[in-house]
């Protein structure tokens, strides 16, 4: 997995973190949910798992999000992945929620916890797989 890691430009701390893990290894164990999107993404996994999973990460902060726009993009984004609502939807929420700049970076190793295992449960066998 570490060679993997390096091919894909993983940041230092997370190569450092894998050493000799398996691919399996990392994904039961991996305390980051943003460094599990971070490969999900790398490896192209299916947009709407890679989505729903996106979507309940962001929820995890959902009490600390002020703009209305940003609660209706994760609100939409949960249920693109849930196969609810066309990407042209999803589109439509979510811009005029990039728009809103609300960043909250509050309870981060624990958020970064809470959102591996959510990747772990939508993203974990689908990384397996295309490994």
């Amino acid at each position: 997995m570490k060679d993997l890691l390096l091919k894909l430009k993983a940041c230092e701390e997370a190569v450092e973190w894998a050493g000799d893990k398996t691919a399996e290894e990392v994904i039961a164990t991996c305390y980051r949910g943003d460094w599990l999107l971070w490969l999900a993404y790398q490896l192209k996994v299916d947009d709407r798992p890679f989505t729903l999973a996106k979507g309940h990460c962001a929820n995890t902060v959902r009490h600390l999000i002020k703009d209305e726009r940003s609660i209706k993009a994760v609100d939409a984004a949960i249920a693109y992945g849930n196969g609810e609502i066309s990407k042209e939807e999803l589109k439509n929420a979510a811009y005029p929620a990039a728009a809103a700049s609300d960043a909250a970076a509050a309870e981060k190793a624990l958020n970064q916890l809470k959102t591996a295992d959510i990747c772990r449960k939508y993203l974990g066998k689908l990384i397996l797989e295309k490994l």
